[in-house]
Order: structure tokens, then C-alpha cells, then sequence
């Protein structure tokens, strides 16, 4: 770990009266895998969508790779290195697997109409790159996926379109994922296996910071270095998995005081 990546300042964000985020200060280091976690509606995926631009801050500041980037729109957030995924599928289901994928990686792409209506043989040679790049990042994941990318995402089950979101996140080699709930809908098992997914992926790229949110405190515990624990929209503590768990505040946070 090399230093700061993410940091952010005193970042708070409103709904009206509603103080979903308040003056939180969060920062991750280059390398690490944070655990973001908190009861349901301690602002965890606001955070997601403050750092990634869809929501506006109301006071704070973003800073990444130091720049900064608290007004910055999503699109050139996502060209910085920050991509991610969402609680719920965002997957076009008619589309093959390879295109769902080929969604995240519109900034390596080239665009341009006479590359792609007149330049026929180098726009088959870029196909074909991007194809086998696609098809390197799922197998990853799954050897037996990997041979089904030309299939539509509509017959998988729910670990494969998890982990086709996945593979959208990474494909235009981000430098920061963000994952929220990446197992959500999935059995124990499913998402054991995911995990495992998540831990080599990140083996291979070991220039990759990954921030997850997620539920099951067996999977933070074993793929985070560090957590950081919200509860109505503020920071309550952070540290090991063994720190916050032991944490009064934290249980509290979570079972209520008894």
C-alpha cells in the first residue's frame, strides 16, 4: 500500500431534511480491500453514489488519486479509474454476455465513424482484441462462463450475472471498484464462491483497490484488510474486522442496546 487513493473530507449529503451522509471521513489506500458496512440505511451506498458523482455533495470534499473530483460528472469519474457496481442488476438480459461486459469499456473503445464504418479490417482486429480480453477477465471467474460469452446473460443464474457485473467494473482496468452487495440474492454458497472469485481476481491485478459493501459478516471478515463501519449517515468506527466487531457502538449499531 502506497498511500491515499480515495480520501474524502467531511463529505456530507442531504435529501431535504433527511442527513443521509454527515461530515464523514473515509479514505482508502492504494491496494487495500475496505469493508463499508452498517444496518440498512446507514448511508453506505450514498457514499457509493457521492464518490462516483451521482449524488452532489452538499459540504465535503472528494479527492482521488489526488485529484479532485467532488464536482466531477460520472462519466469523468469513471475515466479517472472509479467504476462500480449496484445493489440491484443493471444488466440489459437480451445481450450476450460479451456485449453486457463490453458496456464497461467504452473509454478504450474507438468511436469514431470512420473506424468503425470504413476501417472494416482494423474495427474485426479490435473485436477481436476486445473479445479475447473479455473472455481472459471472465475466465477468471469461470472457465465454463467464459465459454458461454457469446450467449445471451438472460439463461444465467444469478452468481454468473454477478459476476458478468463484475467483469463490467473491471474491464476498463480501473485503478478503485466499488461493489455494493455483490452476492445479494445468492445462496451461502454462491456467494463462497464469489468471494473466491473476488480474492484471486484481485491476486492478479494486484494494482486494484476494491471498496465492498456488503451483509454477511463472514465475508468481510475474510476478504477485507480494513472496515469502516456508518450508522445514520456517520462514521462509528473503523479498523480490523476483529476491532469493529468487537466495537460496543458497533453491536449496538446492529442489534440495538440491550
Amino acid at each position: 500500500m502506497t498511500g491515499a487513493l480515495l480520501t474524502c473530507k467531511g463529505l456530507t449529503c442531504r435529501f431535504g431534511g433527511l442527513v443521509a451522509l454527515a461530515r464523514v471521513d473515509f479514505e482508502v489506500n492504494d491496494g487495500e480491500i475496505v469493508g463499508l458496512i452498517g444496518p440498512n440505511g446507514s448511508g453506505k451506498t450514498t457514499l457509493f453514489n457521492v464518490v462516483t458523482g451521482i449524488y452532489g455533495a452538499d459540504e465535503g470534499a472528494v479527492t482521488f488519486a489526488g485529484k479532485d473530483t467532488t464536482a466531477a460528472t460520472p462519466q469523468a469519474i469513471y475515466r479517472a479509474g472509479v467504476t462500480r457496481t449496484f445493489q440491484r442488476s443493471r444488466m440489459c438480459l437480451p445481450l450476450s454476455v460479451f456485449d453486457n461486459i463490453m458496456v464497461g469499456n467504452h473509454k478504450r473503445l474507438n468511436h469514431g465513424l470512420v473506424f468503425n464504418l470504413l476501417r472494416r479490417g482494423a474495427f474485426a482486429a479490435e473485436l477481436a482484441r476486445n473479445r479475447e480480453e473479455a473472455r481472459k477477465l471472465v475466465q477468471v471467474f469461470s472457465a465454463e462462463l467464459a465459454d458461454r460469452i457469446e450467449e445471451p446473460a438472460a439463461g444465467l443464474p444469478m452468481i454468473d450475472r454477478r459476476r458478468i457485473e463484475i467483469c463490467r467494473a473491471l474491464i476498463s482496468r480501473p485503478r478503485l471498484v466499488l461493489l455494493d452487495e455483490p452476492s445479494a440474492g445468492m445462496t451461502h454458497e454462491e456467494t463462497r464462491h464469489l468471494m473466491d472469485d473476488i480474492l484471486l481476481v484481485r491476486g492478479r491485478m494486484p494494482g486494484l483497490t476494491i471498496v465492498i459493501i456488503e451483509h454477511e459478516m463472514g465475508v468481510i471478515e475474510r476478504v477485507t484488510d480494513r472496515c469502516v463501519v456508518l450508522n445514520y449517515g456517520r462514521k462509528i468506527k473503523e479498523g480490523t474486522f476483529a476491532e469493529v466487531a468487537g466495537d460496543r457502538q458497533v453491536q449496538e449499531a446492529y442489534l440495538g442496546v440491550a
